[in-house]
């Protein structure tokens, strides 16, 4: 009761004036009866809160209830607080111990328990605020020093300040507490459980230890916790005299005992640690089972070398026992005690011994002896990010597990934490090794060097110094270093290195000459590498790492041909000894790639789950039966697998993917529905969701995901990340059929996304990247949705988004260049481009994407020049000169186009069968006037993945418009030319079947060529020139227009759709639109048709003026639009601007390629006759035997002279160009010319 007289101002004076009161009001003695009663309440809540008894701790809140109802004593709401707390309801127990600070703000243990339940609740932010609070009004405060201690060494890692904290720790604790030995022990506890082997705080630690035990020499748990320490310390004789006397202090205490055992192990005294743990285990057997003597056991099996089964049983049993010991407890003090990250590093060492030494390669399962560590370190890297040594190891497993990616962001922290770490550097080097970077592996030896010269006193230095040089091809430097480190006295254990014991000096001599063998054998010294093999057999006999030299030997064989001698020494591999799995999988791999075997490749597997059963090897199965392409046998089998364990996530989702792989799409759903249901396994829909998505079951899909989210708030990180996993893929279904819900659902994905990025530095830091890249993967869904529907200001800020994620992503970078060109924003545009440019010099779409924006700014050399560049290095980057056709014709310059076409031949000879070349040459052919040609190419294109949707759209558009006339354009129409009526119709119709046929195998795999597949189609039926179909073909080019508002093809096809149905009105109104809509690359083919449209419109209406300025606009764009310079020429004989008609017929003369006789003028008097004979064709060409008909000798080939004589200079109303006889050319589905009604 103490507690609440807090001083003159405190509760306790209350209380008083409270009796005071109450005197006044009732009698003396019911008053006081009614008060102890109260406090008898408490007292009684209180001490059933305390008791070990379950059921007696939850009665406690009764009395509680009852001391605090009329009073608000705080012992009541103390006890109250902690009632909650006991149960983890942190919520009430704050909002209880926030009415005491309300009304007792200086009451000092409301203040330590509620940083004790912010620290529970794992809000180490506020929880460092409440310890400076403390500290403020009480700067001896002991459990305040002892949270700031525990929080620099588990979160931040600053050990300078974890120092001072500590000694703080130290000094309160002999200023306040001077004859307590027993409050010296649990309040420093905690402190030796997390500085791990920082020597500094070791030694003050144990120095404070030593004087309590001075203080109090009889107590024997301060003698084997400085026994611990001086194991902490690497200093195993001293620890021995410690846990010795704490033998004679008590002799049958068990800590004792253990201390000394595990002393004998650690110096290799193995008959006498073996002798003393029997006796311990004898006497244990009363005392039920110890995880720490289990530990020993198999340290000690370890040490004998007696198994991998045997040890990792062992190992297996002692983390049960201890992490079943922390059950219930919340985040603190207690919590990192019983955590004791040691303890736990040290047996993910012991299961490291028996691990692959080398990454995993893809498709390989990870050893299930890799994921029990990262079981293992998992809690403590979650709880205490700044512990080197537990990142250390988790970097190693992820590097072991294949995650290269995850390892080098957990050493990165390493890094961060200690700069000179020999082990991080070391293994950052490996990392990069792995990935094939030689010159960053190099470059990180160095830098572990700078950092710490001991460095290259270390044989993994010299070990992968060595690989690296191998892998680089200098096999001779690589053989003399491996030499060097052979011949090193060394291989002693450093000091200061108490992780490296000896099995993993031993590990490192065998991978030293492991390598050398290597070495040896691809500079072509076999026979001196079989030697050395020998001795290396020989010298690790009886070892654990005889399997893995057995192996290796075997890969020796194998290289020398000797495949029957290298199968025998696998078969000699019995399923006792441990690399037995990896023995039976290189059979198997030498069966299948080797021999070429299936059935016994099969047979090696099924072996293995013969001799060694389980769920893992049932999987190596299924993935071998997968592997060959028999889904439906391992199916069966991971089925099987399935029914030992269900729980098993990764199996439940590779049994989905092989129905899927089996096209059994129903069973797969069935499968996905059944495994939710029964396992509710959660991680399952995603898989489902993404199945009915590609089945197009967009609804199913939605209710599945929504489904998915239907549940409470979620706070742990696993939770957190299917949920953004759910939403996006939600996202996506909403894009085909609820885009206004997409943004919405795109912005929850990313507060979640946000809110895990908050915590993952702190539990989680090795998904760091990961996490970064999905957020940064939202925003750009977030850009590429604004981006589809137009707003591109909010698809820039999207992508500028990202930055803050990655701010060195080249690809967003390439995208937001990309969208400033679209918008016009030319400089910054060439601002993103030259950043590329200067990261990257040869970065093909930065340099195409730059090559435009000097097209845009009216510098054609430039733009090509950049071409030039880009083919000149890769003259087969058909993207690239597909954007170089385009360019150069729009500068006039397409007759510089062949020579890149010989270019590109000389790379290889079977370039001019490639689809993209060919589709080149056809949209060449098609530009400079051949059709039939551009036909033939086109068409040995069509069935490609790349360029066949775009071969289709061009063929179709040859096929509707072989003349490439203006749609719909009258200006030069013919009135009288109705002898030619059924010639052309039959032309015409030829034309529009062919055209159908090709859209029957347009595909659209996106909403933008599904709208492209509707206009075609469109364009199909207003060909046909029937009025039902024209109507048709209008009403769905306004759907898709009010579908797509501003669309330049959708308005251009509204617009031809008007015209042909005399519509003139509508037709220039969305002309009009177009007239003014930006021009951008992309749209460019569709402007300029729109304007060479209005402008025919506009000369039917005598607008001149009005009509030049588009053809002028068109020129400006397209040097070669001879359409334009046609039209032009037209208007100027209109104006009887007859110089200036010569001028620009000459240059449609050019740029049509003489292609288009009717262009040709005559005299003014005597308009030529721009009609020209077409020979009937023998059969219909249909799209089956385009490839045929093309070139047939059935179609006649004529050609137009190359050149006309240029005519005299004369005035230029007397001027006559030559006469221009009718001449036949190559055919195509295509309407007649007909005669210009115009004077020329």
């Amino acid at each position: 009761m103490g507690l609440c007289l807090a001083g003159p101002q405190g509760v306790g004076w209350q209380r008083v004036d409270h009796v005071h009161a109450g005197l006044k009001l009732c009698g003396t003695k019911d008053f006081i009866f009614h008060l102890v009663l109260i406090q008898a309440y408490v007292l009684r809540g209180w001490v059933d809160l305390t008791s070990d008894k379950p059921h007696t701790a939850k009665k406690a809140i009764e009395y509680l209830e009852q001391g605090i109802q009329d009073t608000k004593d705080v012992l009541g709401l103390m006890g109250k607080a902690m009632y909650f707390m006991m149960q983890q309801n942190y919520s009430e127990a704050l909002e209880v111990v926030n009415q005491i600070t309300v009304t007792s703000g200086s009451f000092l243990p409301a203040l330590v328990l509620k940083m004790q339940l912010f620290l529970a609740r794992q809000d180490w932010e506020q929880t460092v605020e409440m310890g400076h609070r403390i500290l403020e009004k009480d700067e001896s405060n002991i459990d305040a020093c002892q949270i700031l201690a525990v929080h620099e060494l588990a979160r931040e890692g600053n050990m300078t300040t974890a120092t001072n904290h500590v000694r703080n720790l130290i000094k309160a604790l002999e200023t306040r507490e001077p004859e307590n030995p027993s409050l010296h022990l649990k309040k420093i506890l905690v402190v030796s459980r997390l500085c791990g082997s920082h020597q500094v705080i070791l030694g003050l630690v144990c120095s404070f230890i030593e004087r309590t035990f001075m203080a109090t020499p009889s107590y024997i748990h301060v003698a084997t916790e400085l026994g611990y320490f001086f194991i902490l310390k690497n200093q195993v004789k001293e620890a021995l005299l410690w846990y010795t006397e704490a033998m004679k202090l008590d002799k049958d205490g068990m800590a004792g005992l253990t201390g000394i055992i595990l002393c004998h192990i650690l110096e290799g005294h193995l008959e006498e640690a073996e002798h003393q743990l029997e006796f311990l285990k004898e006497v244990q057997k009363s005392l039920g089972k110890s995880e720490v003597l289990i530990f020993l056991q198999a340290l000690l099996t370890s040490k004998k070398h007696k198994g991998e089964q045997e040890t990792t049983a062992l190992l297996k049993e002692a983390v049960e026992l201890h992490f079943s010991s922390m059950q219930g407890l919340p985040l603190g003090s207690e919590y990192f005690e019983k955590l004791d990250p040691y303890f736990l590093v040290c047996i993910a060492k012991e299961y490291l011994l028996f691990c692959p030494k080398q990454p995993r390669l893809p498709g390989q399962i990870v050893s299930p002896l890799l994921k029990q560590v990262a079981v293992i370190l998992n809690p403590v890297v979650k709880a205490a990010p700044a512990l080197i040594d537990p990142l250390y190891l988790m970097a190693q497993v992820r590097y072991y597990s294949g995650e290269l990616e995850n390892a080098q962001s957990i050493l990165q922290r390493c890094l961060e934490l200690d700069p000179a770490s020999v082990d991080a550097h070391l293994l950052m080097c490996q990392i990069y090794l792995a990935q094939g970077n030689f010159g960053m592996c190099f470059h990180c030896l160095e830098l572990g060097v700078s950092h710490n010269f001991q460095v290259r006193d270390h044989p993994l230095y010299h070990l992968i110094k060595a690989r690296a040089l191998n892998k680089a091809g200098d096999y001779p430097e690589a053989i003399k270093t491996l030499k060097m480190v052979i011949k090193l006295p060394a291989l002693k254990k450093e000091e200061g290195r108490k992780f490296l014991g000896p099995c993993l000096q031993t590990s490192q001599r065998a991978s030293i000459l492991l390598e050398l063998v290597e070495a040896l054998r691809l500079n072509g010294e076999l026979h001196e590498a079989t030697k050395v093999m020998q001795d290396t057999i020989n010298e690790f006999g009886g070892t654990p790492e005889e399997n893995r030299i057995t192996i290796a030997n075997v890969d020796l064989v194998l290289s020398k041909g000797n495949v029957d001698v290298a199968l025998n020494m696998l078969r000699n591999i019995s399923p006792k000894q441990s690399c037995y799995m990896e023995a039976r999988e290189k059979m198997a791999n030498v069966y299948l790639q080797t021999l070429r075997d299936r059935r016994l490749y099969i047979r090696c597997y099924r072996e293995l789950c013969e001799h060694l059963p389980g769920p893992h090897t049932s999987l190596l199965l299924g993935d071998a039966l997968m592997s060959i392409l028999e889904p439906e046998k391992a199916l069966e089998v991971y089925d099987e697998a399935y029914r030992q364990n269900p729980h098993d996530a990764s199996l439940a989702s590779r049994i989905g993917q092989a129905y899927v792989k089996a096209h059994q799409y129903t069973e797969a759903i069935e499968y996905y529905e059944a495994a939710q249901k029964i396992n509710g396994q959660d991680f399952l829909c995603c898989d489902l969701a993404e199945l009915l998505l590609k089945l197009k079951k967009i609804n199913k899909a939605e209710k599945v995901l929504k489904q998915a989210l239907e549940h409470d708030i979620v706070q742990d990180i696993p939770s957190m990340m299917n949920d953004v996993k759910c939403l996006l893929l939600l996202a996506k279904v909403y894009e085909s059929h609820k885009k206004e819900a997409v943004i919405e659902t795109l912005n929850k994905a990313l507060d979640l996304q946000s809110r895990i990025l908050k915590r993952v530095p702190l539990e989680q830091p090795e998904m760091i990247p990961s996490q970064k890249q999905l957020a940064a993967s939202i925003c750009i869904q977030f850009a590429e949705h604004y981006l589809a529907e137009k707003e591109y200001d909010k698809a820039v800020r999207s992508y500028k988004d990202v930055f803050s994620y990655l701010p060195t992503d080249n690809k967003v970078m390439l995208e937001l260049a990309q969208l400033y060109l679209l918008q016009g924003h030319l400089d910054l545009c060439e601002q993103h481009c030259a950043i590329l440019l200067q990261t990257e010099q040869n970065h093909e779409t930065a340099s195409v994407l730059m090559a435009d924006l000097m097209f845009r700014k009216q510098k054609h050399e430039a733009a090509i020049n950049l071409y030039h560049q880009v083919l000149e290095k890769v003259p087969d980057n058909f993207l690239v000169l597909n954007k170089l056709i385009d360019l150069l014709r729009r500068s006039g310059k397409l007759e510089d186009i062949p020579a890149f076409f010989e270019l590109a031949k000389k790379v290889s000879s079977r370039v001019p069968l490639e689809p993209g070349f060919n589709y080149c040459r056809g949209i060449y052919c098609w530009h400079i006037g051949q059709p039939n040609e551009a036909l033939k190419f086109l068409n040995k294109a069509r069935k490609d993945s790349t360029w066949g949707q775009s071969a289709i759209y061009h063929m179709v558009q040859i096929c509707l418009n072989p003349d490439n006339e203006v749609v719909g354009g009258e200006a030069f129409e013919n009135q009288g030319a109705e002898s030619n009526y059924t010639e052309k119709k039959e032309l015409e119709q030829q034309g529009v079947s062919t055209a159908e046929k090709l859209l029957r195998e347009f595909y659209p795999n996106s909403a933008s060529s599904q709208t492209q597949l509707r206009l075609l189609q469109g364009l199909c039926r207003l060909a046909t020139k029937e009025k039902a179909n024209m109507e048709a073909a209008l009403g769905s080019f306004i759907q898709i227009a009010q579908a797509e508002k501003d669309s330049v093809p959708a308005l251009l096809a509204l617009a031809q759709a008007y015209v042909f149905l005399k519509q003139i009105p509508k037709a220039r109104m969305q002309l009009k639109r177009l007239a003014k809509a930006p021009w951008v690359l992309s749209e460019a083919e569709d402007l300029e048709k729109s304007w060479l449209l209005l402008a025919d419109i506009y000369c039917q209406g005598s607008k001149f003026d009005l009509a030049l300025e588009l053809l002028r606009r068109c020129v400006q764009y397209n040097k070669s639009c001879y359409k334009a310079y046609e039209y032009m020429g037209f208007i100027m004989e209109k104006e009887q601007s007859y110089k200036d008609a010569v001028t620009n017929y000459k240059l449609a003369w050019k740029y049509s390629h003489h292609a288009n006789p009717a262009i040709v003028p005559a005299a003014p008097a005597s308009p030529p006759d721009r009609s020209f004979a077409r020979p009937k064709p023998s059969a219909e060409l249909d799209v089956a035997g385009l490839g045929r008909a093309v070139g047939s000798s059935l179609l006649p080939t004529g050609h137009l002279p190359q050149r006309l004589p240029s005519p005299p200079p004369q005035r230029r109303h007397q001027w006559h160009p030559p006469q221009v006889v009718a001449l036949p050319l190559p055919w195509v589905p295509r309407l007649p010319k007909a005669a210009s009604t115009g004077k020329r």
